[in-house]
């Protein structure tokens, strides 16, 4: 008697610890974990609960779960993408071009742009539910334009104070900090002291800063010395964000503005970095304009000079320096227009096919021409194949170095936009890494996750470990590659096989699933 009631103990004791074992949603098991920190990959299982990792061991067990299967394939916290243009997320809520990618984590407002109501802006993007995680960078364009408009002057005090107010309204709201876009309007026409002093209020806050510099042509040293300038005097996190030397004659230049950053990490300061993984940027075809001619409006103001003969002459002096020196790579051809409403039928060809359809020979003074002629009929968007590949990969492999898409968010099929919208972080994981060795696979992953997490302060993410929020995705090491590029565009990536956005299914086998799991995150002086 009992022997039968040690083992019906014995049953119901075995009953109990298989239920608390097994209370999974989903487990993942057999894949090759590489967690974030760099380290060299180790194999177990991952349980997860809720939104949550719950569970890191070998074997383990659940009757009533989705199992994943990953043998053969990396599993990796889902990446975070520290400089992403995201302003049509409330168009396209799935953020279907990120996920595909292996993003699960966003972080928006970047060159200095914006929402200036950013706390009723993050509101209705909860309510909306997104398909990737979103954060917010307040933008001082944004808050310049707001202040002062487009005019080309200094801040007096009580802008300077009103341009204050703002920057930590929108800290209170959620941003994690300050971003600049110094080369854009109005941005352009602010001084060291202007963003230092609005420097330090964010970093009162907790936040940091990041920075398109000034200059990344032929003035790209004083511009990350800038940059370097106002780590020192706000005491911030300073981000070179989308480094890169543009232009012929800067082409290597990135070995003295890594030693740059160097001197300034061992002088105290902290200065980082973030890149993406192309020879060519996308922006504004006005950026081969001299920022003073568009100042007080983009097109009016700007024709207006345009009707002054000499006014008109020193803005095509600017822009075929700019085309010889910067973006233009000294060859209308590197010119590519992605957006072009005036004349549609242009978009994915080049400058020079313009000049030869307007029978002109593709001279730079002929370009200059045709820029000024698209600025006059509201302008035009464009890629420009303007860097060296020397610099991708020395900048690639620099410590501080964080991979970042400066994509924007695309709905597939439509426009025309740079591949980096699809392919930004297959590109690195399979070009860079299994094919060219620029790094091993551990390093890119921690370039991608544990690094951007630890810039953000995000503690419960960036890493795959017990209790952290179960943002993961998992891939094929051998068949991961970018398939977009600058002819077709639209192309998703191979070898993004399963995204998992706080503990839920977002991409399974390959195929978006219908739900949405993303959630809104606030930065460090965040008051609701």
């Amino acid at each position: 008697m009992k022997q039968i009631l040690l083992i019906a103990c014995i049953a119901l004791l075995s009953v109990f610890f298989s239920c608390s074992e097994e209370t999974y949603d989903i487990v993942i098991k057999n894949g090759t974990i590489y967690d974030g920190h760099g380290g060299l990959p180790f194999q177990t299982d991952i349980g997860i609960r809720g939104d949550e990792i719950v569970g890191l061991a070998k074997n383990i067990n659940c009757k009533e779960c989705n199992i994943l299967n990953a043998d053969g394939l990396a599993v990796a916290p889902g990446f975070i993408d520290v400089h992403a243009h995201i302003e049509a997320l409330p168009l396209i809520p799935d953020a279907a071009s990120a996920l595909h990618q292996g993003v699960t984590t966003v972080l928006g407002g970047p060159d200095g742009s914006s929402p200036l109501r950013l706390g009723d802006y993050l509101d209705s993007l909860t309510t909306l539910i997104t398909g990737v995680n979103v954060a917010y960078l307040a933008g001082h364009n944004s808050i310049r334009a707001e202040v002062m408009g487009l005019e080309n002057r200094l801040a007096s005090p009580k802008e300077m104070s009103a341009m204050s107010d703002l920057a930590t309204r929108m800290m209170m709201e959620g941003a994690f900090g300050l971003s600049t876009g110094l080369k854009y309007l109005p941005g352009a026409f602010s001084d060291l002291k202007e963003i230092v002093t609005l420097s330090k209020t964010v970093a009162q806050k907790g936040g940091i800063y990041t920075s398109h510099l000034r200059e990344e042509g032929l003035g790209l040293i004083k511009s990350v010395q800038e940059a370097i300038d106002i780590a020192a005097g706000a005491g911030i996190t300073v981000v070179l964000t989308h480094h890169k030397a543009v232009g012929k004659p800067m082409w290597g230049a990135s070995s003295r503005t890594l030693a740059m950053v160097d001197s300034a990490r061992m002088a105290g300061l902290d200065v980082r970095i973030d890149q993406y993984p192309y020879s060519a940027s996308f922006t504004s075809l006005s950026i081969l304009i001299p920022a003073w001619a568009m100042a007080g409006g983009r097109y009016e103001a700007f024709a207006r000079r345009c009707e002054d003969p000499l006014l008109r002459d020193s803005i095509k002096n600017g822009i075929v320096f700019n085309l010889v020196n910067d973006r233009g790579g000294n060859d209308l051809s590197r010119v590519q227009f992605a957006r072009f409403d005036w004349k549609p039928h242009l978009v994915g060809k080049t400058l020079a096919d313009w000049a030869k359809e307007e029978n002109m020979q593709p001279t730079m003074e002929n370009g200059a021409e045709l820029v000024m002629r698209a600025q006059l009929h509201r302008g035009a968007s464009a890629i420009f194949h303007a860097m060296s590949d020397e610099d991708i990969v020395r900048i690639m492999r620099h410590p501080q170095t964080m991979i970042a898409s400066d994509g924007r968010l695309t709905d597939y099929g439509k426009g025309f936009p740079h591949p980096r919208a699809y392919g930004t972080f297959p590109r690195v994981l399979g070009r860079y890494v299994r094919e060219q060795g620029v790094l091993p696979l551990q390093e890119a992953i921690r370039k991608m996750t544990s690094m951007p997490a630890d810039l953000l302060d995000l503690e419960d993410r960036g890493i795959i470990a017990e209790n952290m929020k179960a943002d993961i995705v998992i891939f094929n090491t051998t068949t991961i590659f970018d398939n977009a590029d600058f002819v077709n565009p639209h192309q998703y990536p191979e070898g993004i096989i399963h995204v998992i956005v706080n503990g839920k299914m977002a991409v399974s086998d390959g195929l978006l699933m219908p739900d949405r799991h993303g959630t809104v995150l606030r930065g460090p002086a965040y008051q609701p």
